[in-house]
């Protein structure tokens, strides 16, 4: 008896410290990557925040509409009715085709932005300036398509079928956080969506064969994507140095300090777009003193080529009235935060 005691007590000796060893391993990381706060909206008093991902309760998609399955299998007849809708290219003239991208599905002021850069260009441009949205937020998702890495790609293909890429300029507007690794946050929970850094744009782009480019990257952090995207015939334009925040974004926010001062205010006074840069940077620079904030420096990388074919497609424009910029309605999730 005492045998089988002593055995029993060893057993339960040995389970004990398996336990023991058991609870006190640290757990896999299952962190996300932080996300530091982009910009933030234009000269209303604005703070930078931390730009961490908050969204795992699926608080953000809407209770009335599509399910995460029909919405992730509607993208690609979504992305192919977008391009469709295109007005025609004008014949025998240099046209302008925009892509903006709104990847924060959390925070309405990146969807703001992309839509009125839509409006601004065909607006204000002329028939030879075209646009296509990608934007991620829960008001808009049959309205259109994702801003995902899988459907850039696809709006970029369907791109290359109706300009030509050795004459028309192809404008990128990249609006959402950013982070210290040069990564632009992807978001619109539940939805598996990848995150896109300074390597994966670039490689997207040089996938295709547009040879005029302007890629505008509107986050902090962005300086750190001109290296990977400079080269001939691309201009890049960054709302941050690649070590500085930008400012303007939260739910409190319609819009950026970048976006406001080189969509709103520079691009309804100039159809230059580095001239708009220039002013967009002095306007910044001079919001930022009075809010106290520490500058974010914005940078602007022109290649070679890449100014003449901007000034080749300006020859064509006659510059319609300023578009106001008119925020739509907040969806519920950023309606109930305010």
């Amino acid at each position: 008896m005492r045998t089988l005691l002593t055995a029993l007590l060893s057993f339960a000796a040995g389970v004990l410290v398996m336990l023991l060893v058991t609870g006190h391993r640290a757990p896999p990381n299952q962190e996300k990557p932080s996300v530091a706060a982009s910009s933030s909206a234009a000269p209303a008093p604005a703070s930078s925040s931390s730009d961490t991902d908050d969204n795992d309760d699926n608080d953000n998609w809407p209770s009335q509409g599509p399910s995460p399955e029909q919405v992730i299998y509607s993208q690609p007849t979504m992305v192919s009715q977008a391009v469709s809708k295109l007005s025609p290219r004008v014949p025998d003239k240099t046209n302008l085709y925009l892509v903006t991208f709104a990847g924060d599905g959390g925070e309405d002021v990146f969807r703001n932005e992309a839509e009125y850069a839509a409006q601004l260009f065909t607006q204000r441009f002329g028939p030879t300036a075209h646009a296509v949205v990608l934007e991620n937020n829960p008001t808009t998702l049959q309205s259109h398509p994702l801003a995902s890495w899988s459907n850039l790609e696809a709006t970029l293909d369907q791109l290359t079928t109706v300009m030509k890429p050795d004459q028309d300029i192809l404008v990128l507007y990249m609006t959402s956080h950013g982070d210290e690794d040069h990564n632009l946050l992807v978001d619109m929970d539940p939805l598996p969506l990848d995150q896109i850094g300074a390597p994966d744009l670039a490689g997207i782009l040089k996938k295709r064969a547009f040879k005029w480019k302007v890629v505008v990257v509107n986050a902090c952090y962005s300086g750190g994507f001109v290296p990977d995207l400079r080269g001939p015939g691309t201009l890049v334009l960054t709302a941050a140095r690649t070590d500085r925040s930008s400012f303007g974004c939260g739910s409190d926010s319609d819009i950026t300090y970048f976006g406001k001062a080189w969509l709103v205010d520079a691009l309804n006074k100039t159809d230059n777009l580095v001239d708009a840069f220039q002013i967009a940077k002095r306007d910044i620079s001079g919001w930022e003193a009075q809010d106290k904030l520490t500058p974010s420096e914005p940078q602007m990388d022109v290649g070679a080529g890449i100014a003449q074919q901007l000034e080749a497609w300006r020859k064509e424009v006659a510059p319609a009235p300023a578009v106001p910029f008119m925020p739509p309605p907040p969806s519920a999730s950023n309606a109930s935060a305010q």
